[in-house]
């Protein structure tokens, strides 16, 4: 994929992201890569709200791995960083970064499958169509 299949995002740190510390709480930065997924499927034309409705096929996590390399503090301005690094039949691997000025916090690594009924099923075609054109140069 290029750097058209790519995604940035802005993220402010509200107070309910943070612990006890005023940092961010670890399990806060899983909402943030994930609204950093759902921009980028926006940015193609797709919501999950249609892809569900229209063909009954949602996105789950099937694996994840996450560094955390520096602490976000209430009130920074973050930005999320999203790459589509793999697409396979039903599933689509994600390079994600959160950075705050240019500094990395955070890197993950995400697997997400299309599930229909419990099972795994392809990715829709449209939504493939506009990947393929995505990273062969298209606009997004």
């Amino acid at each position: 994929m290029n750097d058209r299949s790519s995604g940035q995002m802005k993220i402010r740190v509200y107070y309910e992201d943070t612990d006890f510390s005023g940092r961010v709480y670890h399990a806060a930065y899983l909402r943030f890569l994930e609204r950093g997924r759902t921009e980028w499927l926006r940015a193609f034309g797709f919501g999950h709200r249609e892809i569900a409705g229209s063909a009954g096929i949602v996105f789950v996590v099937k694996s994840l791995q996450i560094e955390y390399v520096a602490p976000a503090l209430m009130d920074d301005l973050l930005d999320v960083e999203t790459r589509a690094s793999k697409i396979r039949g039903a599933s689509l691997e994600f390079h994600q970064r959160i950075a705050r000025e240019g500094r990395t916090l955070v890197t993950a690594t995400v697997l997400v499958a299309a599930v229909r009924d419990d099972r795994p099923t392809r990715i829709p075609e449209s939504l493939r169509r506009e990947l393929d054109r995505a990273e062969q140069g298209g606009d997004v």
